[in-house]
């Protein structure tokens, strides 16, 4: 046979390809992997990304969907301006050389784009849109400017985003940071809680993880807002809400955020007092985060440890007993949640306790515990009420709708719902990224830019080395004439936050000539699968299902639920190494060392990094072993949504493996008669029964299943002898999607004229009896070893035991059966 020269079959296959056909009239089906950020090189990562996405789009378009399958470049941000800093070269330049690099990488994989309709958010032709959407959101009430507490660089004298703030210091200054408040723009996203909270029922086919992350990063919160009067101004009240209404007879102090409207209405503190408060509040996030591979923490929850309180001048009174309590200025409380007011009640909150404590505050218990638990403060729902006036006797959750009711119906409140969602800050003090399109003029305050002008388009000459942001420096930029008026005026000199272009992208793709084209959109929208990692669970998907609600109500699109399903896939995993002086290695580091004789600590599996330098290189691996070998290993160990675990014996497996489907075929064709071959009936069983069951993998993107389908075809027709046309072009069909360069080319050779890329689905027959045998994969820690077929009506000990064959001398710790699938054995010692 001849040798495998994958690099001359991928560039075969490679030319016969056109994925750019769109017609109206067939179903559609769209698959979106998250598109990249430009960093120059492709890691293992985005393989299993890409390849998952792409064999989904070769599989649909062989069943006759219309498929759009794009690809674009998340193309602003801050690593362009860091580089821009770093080696004295533009953002854009830097930003277009490395995306030209990244398109030949995904080009090389086979990854079925339509390239046709390739966008980079950093173009004017794809931002000028979202300066559109952004002045109809503007128009609507959805966006708004406001001072907001920002972290302050008192050296480089800028903003800093979240992620550029490193253990309290700024990443170029080193100054410590402290917080001030300037103005920023806003997106009216709380207003929209309730329904993003909603919609999530909605999406079945998203991940349940994902969809109460997203719950609990909205945080509904269900209680009663109640009216506390401020003593000595008639008709004034603070308003308190709480989810926990009933301890309101256990309350001993209330407390403001130093945000409250009241602290300056009634001057309840000093400049000097508010610094203290705003200086020692260290949020854990929020929303103003450019980090896109936030976890997705509950925001709010964790401040300073320190529970600081300035007590006022004033004092409030007790709603029912009418006592008088003491009010606080706390960096505990949050403008931003609930009404920037609470009631203490030390002894059922650990906060309100530890506050009480400091400040020698009373601490009445109001819930007498069911349970011998006396210890303060005492926080289940489970206990009786006492100590609490008319409530006195009844169960907690009993006299919480009690409570509710009754504030209500004697005017001192209403059951209320609170969220913890914010609105969402989109403004950046940084050059690299889509100006807002607003101008400040002194005669007719701020403006928007008219759309007949639009794009407003970064300067081409900047300078990075000046303090702070380079676009308020910049010597013309930012001085225009006012829309309204004429007269001089200044421009915005902030930028979008880069989830603004990430939150609309997909709907961009629809229409070739980009933007938003309400009959492409209202064609392929919403996605049919979305694919990309858990990191993206809150902020990107959250913000992108606001982008839809906001751009229906503003009328540019039909849709609210941008993404039917959603496949987040596990990460790609390796060893790490480390030498004698405890540095990580590279792997092939780690390989030298190993052959000179030295010692290697081998870590554990974990994630690729390159902090612990355990990656591997793509286009290394591409090159040496081709592109379907590479495709064929990142999909054949675990579920897509698993973590798969990189080896280099698992990547010459596949490799082998492909070599020997095209010696296969060679031999076949080589030896080919012109009589025809008729495939033994029970072989067709075997045969139907394949396809049968790959094709209801493909449907589940049960990807590993499906490549263990290849495995078992392969060994049926090698061992049975029933090569034909017909058998082996459906050993190409179904192993197309998977490793496409390989089967294109051999269906070419077997074929002549037939594109098989372009091919139909083959199909099983139901009229073809089923065997009474079935097949099962053997598998040893996870890794697919080998089917076996056993008779359908076998028992489990009977399977365990003719599968313990298959694993040699193993020591077995543990098996798990999974009947009519799989029989996995945990081996300690794999032998």
């Amino acid at each position: 046979m001849s040798s495998y020269d994958f690099k001359k079959i991928e560039q075969f296959a490679q030319s016969l390809w056109n994925f750019s056909s769109c017609d109206f009239q067939r179903k559609k089906y769209y698959v979106l992997s998250m598109f990249p950020y430009p960093s120059g090189k492709l890691h293992m990562g985005h393989l299993r990304n890409y390849v998952i996405g792409d064999v989904l789009a070769r599989y649909k378009r062989s069943q006759g969907y219309d498929v759009l399958h794009p690809i674009g470049w998340d193309a602003f941000g801050l690593p362009a301006e860091k580089a821009a800093i770093n080696s004295n070269i533009h953002p854009r330049i830097w930003t277009e050389k490395n995306i030209a690099k990244m398109r030949i990488s995904l080009k090389s994989i086979g990854l079925s784009y339509d390239w046709s309709r390739e966008l980079s958010t950093c173009s004017p032709k794809y931002y000028k849109h979202e300066q559109r959407f952004f002045l109809a959101f503007l128009k609507a009430g959805l966006a708004y400017r406001k001072n907001s507490e920002v972290n302050w660089d008192p050296i480089d004298k800028t903003v800093l985003a979240n992620e550029q703030v490193i253990d309290g210091r700024g990443w170029r200054s080193g100054a410590v940071i402290v917080k001030r408040k300037i103005p920023q723009w806003f997106l009216r996203i709380s207003d929209f809680s309730e329904e993003l909270l909603k919609g999530l029922d909605t999406l079945t086919g998203w991940p349940e993880k994902v969809k109460i992350m997203q719950a609990n990063w909205i945080g509904k919160s269900e209680g009663a807002l109640i009216k506390f009067r401020i003593s000595g101004y008639e008709g004034r009240c603070i308003e308190v809400f709480s989810t926990r209404p009933e301890t309101i007879f256990g309350a001993s102090f209330c407390a403001i955020s130093v945000d409250h409207p009241l602290v300056n209405e009634l001057d309840l503190l000093s400049d000097a007092e508010k610094e203290t408060l705003c200086t020692q509040t260290t949020y854990e996030t929020d929303h103003c985060t450019d980090n896109k591979n936030f976890s997705g923490k509950a925001n709010f929850e964790k401040v300073h440890e320190q529970k600081l309180g300035i007590l006022t001048k004033i004092s409030v009174k007790h709603p029912f007993s009418g006592d008088e309590l003491p009010l606080y200025v706390a960096n505990f409380v949050f403008a931003e949640y609930g009404s920037g007011a609470i009631f203490g009640c030390p002894a059922h909150d650990t906060r309100d306790f530890e506050f009480a404590q400091k400040h020698n505050l009373p601490c009445l218990r109001v819930i007498s515990p069911k349970c011998t638990n006396t210890t303060l403060p005492y926080l289940l729902e489970e206990g009786v009420m006492c100590n609490s006036n008319f409530l006195d006797g009844m169960e907690v959750i009993e006299a919480r709708k009690f409570i509710i009711k009754k504030i209500s119906s004697i005017g001192i409140g209403e059951a209320k719902n609170s969220y913890k969602l914010r609105d969402w800050g989109i403004s950046r003090q940084r050059y690299w990224g889509c100006p807002i399109p607003v101008v400040y003029c002194e005669k007719c305050s701020m403006q928007p830019v008219n759309v007949e002008d639009l794009p407003v388009t970064l300067p081409e000459e900047v300078e990075f080395a000046v303090q702070g942001n380079p676009l308020e420096h910049h010597p013309t930029w930012k001085h225009t004439n006012c829309p309204k008026c004429g007269g001089p005026a200044l421009r915005d000199t902030d930028t979008f936050d880069t989830f603004f272009e990430s939150s609309w992208y997909f709907a961009a793709f629809c229409s070739k000539e980009g933007g938003i084209d309400k009959k492409s959109c209202r064609h392929f929208l919403p996605v049919d699968m979305y694919i990309g990692g858990i990191e993206h669970a809150i902020l990107h998907l959250l913000y992108s299902r606001f982008f839809m609600r906001a751009l229906n109500k503003c009328g540019y699109i039909e849709i609210t639920e941008p993404f039917r399903n959603l496949l987040t896939q596990g990460m790609v995993c390796h060893e790490s190494y480390q030498n004698s002086s405890g540095e990580y290695l590279y792997p092939e580091e780690a390989k030298l060392l190993l052959e000179k004789g030295e010692k290697v600590l081998v870590g554990k599996m974990e994630k690729m990094s390159k902090s612990k330098k355990n990656i591997v290189d793509l286009e290394e691996i591409v090159s040496k072993y081709g592109a379907d070998a590479a495709r064929f290993f990142i999909l054949s160990d675990n579920p897509p949504e698993n973590s798969f675990g990189w080896s280099d014996r698992g990547i010459k497996a596949s490799f082998k493996f492909l070599q020997r489907i095209k010696n296969l075929v060679e031999r076949y064709l080589s030896n080919e008669t012109s009589g025809k071959v008729e495939t033994d009936r029970e072989i067709k069983i075997q045969i139907n029964r394949i396809i049968y069951e790959m094709t209801k993998y493909m449907d589940e993107i049960k990807l590993n299943c499906a490549v263990a389908k290849i495995h078992e075809l392969v060994n049926l027709l090698s061992t049975s002898g029933a090569l034909s046309r017909e058998t082996i072009f459906i050993l190409l069909r179904i192993l197309e999607p998977l490793a496409p360069h390989l089967a294109e080319y051999l269906a070419s050779k077997l074929e002549g004229d037939v594109l098989l890329y372009s091919s139909p689905w083959v199909t099983y027959s139901e009229a073809v009896p089923r065997s009474d045998t079935i097949k099962l994969m053997v598998r040893k820690n996870g890794k697919f070893i080998e089917s076996l077929e056993v008779r359908e009506d076998s028992s489990e000990e009977e399977i365990i035991s003719l599968a313990k064959r298959l694993i040699k001398n193993a020591v077995v710790d543990k098996v798990i059966y999974v009947p009519g699938k799989m029989v996995n054995f945990l081996c300690s010692n794999p032998g």
